[in-house]
């Protein structure tokens, strides 16, 4: 029987990428550091989703260039208020790509620019000041 186990990003830097991800509502469960390979890797879930679907975030030591964000897709996140969710984010300098201007979706990016979409729980009516705020870069 196939089960999901969790998704896999590399990451320049464990803390700003925790922090964002602790925004969204993640938690990190667990983390393993290798001193031989050099890495670490810290795993992140949603509250109740611990071994049923988290985020491995794989930081390799030794500095390394990272791109292809895009092309990798997006993990995606359903969130109890999509308006709430973004302005939290907004506060703590995160750029909202993708506005939640129907009440429904919206896409912000990752430190290492992945591309994460939140959903709404159910449904809010189109607010401003999301209706009017335009897409800023891509997502």
């Amino acid at each position: 029987m196939t089960k999901y186990l969790h998704t896999m990003i590399r990451v320049t830097d464990p803390d700003a990428t925790i922090r964002f991800f602790e925004l969204i509502g993640l938690k990190e469960v667990r983390r393993f550091s290798s001193e031989q390979g050099r890495f670490t890797l810290i795993f992140l879930a949603a509250p109740g989703q611990e071994g049923v679907a988290e985020v491995e975030l794989t930081h390799n030591w030794d500095p390394e260039e990272y791109s292809g964000g895009r092309n990798f897709g997006h993990l995606a996140y359903r969130v109890e208020n999509v308006y709430e969710t973004c302005q939290r984010l907004m506060d703590a300098g995160v750029t909202i790509n993708r506005p939640p201007r129907d009440g429904h979706m919206a896409f912000v990016r990752s430190p290492d620019g992945i591309s994460v979409e939140l959903l709404q729980e159910g449904h809010l009516e189109p607010a401003e000041p999301w209706v009017s705020m335009p897409n800023t870069g891509n997502w």
